[in-house]
């Protein structure tokens, strides 16, 4: 353990939860869109639906979406950047069932992609994303991420791993998903460094992937 995981995130306050965290999440889920958003809305659940005005919530997650990080001074003002920047940003109350009480449910709107991403603030700045538009994933952005949607064909899962292994990247985490068999799948991968750029490219060449995305860690 260090000194920071004692202190909290180098941030703009007041909450490592409430403003540190939902600025991750948000920032997780800006890039797994792959773009810029025009349409964000955000579904508050538990403690960040009550408590999240006070405590900057609203700001750190539009800031996030915005692609700024949780020490960024302009956290503050995200909210005129996000109407400068044209980026429709709504907020609701939602109630998710039984998840951690900082959860946030975000709706990414771009010129190409829509998403739906679920994730948690678990304290001290820590964040996982959970669920992407009904996959389980684990995205938790302290280490280089790999996200795959696929269709659910044999040997995908392997096929992947050995062209991470060809390149000499370690997968730390592995999580694959499915709804029904034959249909689409998920699968995300922590890795010890990012997938250079050749690989990640053949990825995405392949046939039964539908896209790829390379998530950099956001913990820093």
């Amino acid at each position: 353990m260090g000194l920071l995981d004692m202190i909290g995130p180098v941030m703009v306050g007041p909450s490592s939860s409430h403003t540190a965290g939902a600025c991750r999440l948000a920032l997780l889920a800006r890039h797994l869109l792959g773009e810029k958003p025009r349409r964000v809305e955000f579904g508050l659940h538990g403690s960040f639906a009550k408590t999240g005005k006070g405590h900057g919530t609203h700001l750190a997650l539009t800031a996030g979406v915005l692609g700024l990080r949780p020490d960024d001074e302009r956290l503050k003002e995200s909210l005129a950047l996000a109407e400068a920047e044209g980026v429709e940003v709504v907020f609701k109350e939602v109630e998710l069932g039984d998840v951690h009480p900082n959860t946030v449910r975000m709706v990414l709107e771009g010129e190409r992609e829509r998403l739906v991403v679920t994730g948690s603030s678990l304290g001290g700045g820590l964040v996982r994303i959970f669920d992407l538009d009904g996959f389980e994933v684990r995205i938790t952005g302290s280490a280089p991420t790999l996200v795959i949607r696929n269709v659910d064909t044999p040997g995908v899962v392997a096929r992947v791993a050995r062209v991470l292994a060809d390149d000499e990247v370690n997968i730390a985490h592995l999580t694959v998903s499915r709804k029904k068999r034959g249909g689409e799948a998920m699968m995300s991968l922590e890795m010890d460094r990012p997938l250079s750029d050749k690989p990640l490219e053949y990825l995405a060449y392949l046939s039964y992937i539908l896209w790829v995305r390379q998530i950099p860690p956001v913990m820093d």
